[in-house]
């Protein structure tokens, strides 16, 4: 892992530019509703804090769930975050990172909602839902 530093992203159109701190952790998630809103499991870097958007950038912000937001751009449809509500906690989408060299695959969750037509080979930690919560402490032991 690198030291968590400042870095920019955007969306595919380039509307919306965003700067967030992260050190290249990436967690895959398999549940049904990232894969839904992203068209395959979600890659997510997660964030230190909030990300500064740039001045007129046009997010959406579509409420997924009790616990969560997700951020889009509202001019080309790109997934942007994933945002668990009363908790810092975001989790941006890889590839919306201009610089995605220092990123490392750090762990799976919600395996067990992963269909069978993909495999990954990395060998990384694998829960059968989310980590520990970070406002709870709360989460689960890797599975098998």
């Amino acid at each position: 892992m690198t030291d968590i530093v400042e870095r920019a992203g955007g969306c595919l159109c380039g509307a919306v530019r965003f700067r967030a701190r992260h050190g290249g952790e990436v967690s895959l998630c398999h549940c049904s509703m990232c894969r839904r809103a992203t068209g395959g499991p979600l890659f997510a870097v997660l964030c230190d804090g909030e990300a500064q958007f740039e001045e007129g950038s046009p997010v959406g912000v579509y409420h997924s769930s009790e616990q969560g937001e997700r951020g889009f751009c509202q001019q080309c449809g790109s997934s942007l975050y994933f945002h668990h509500r009363g908790e810092n906690f975001y989790a941006f989408t890889a590839g919306s990172f201009d610089d995605q060299g220092p990123m490392v695959l750090t762990s799976q969750i919600f395996i067990d909602d992963k269909p069978g037509f993909y495999a990954l080979a990395n060998d990384t930690p694998r829960y059968r839902k989310g980590p520990k919560s970070r406002a709870s402490g709360e989460g689960e032991q890797p599975a098998g």
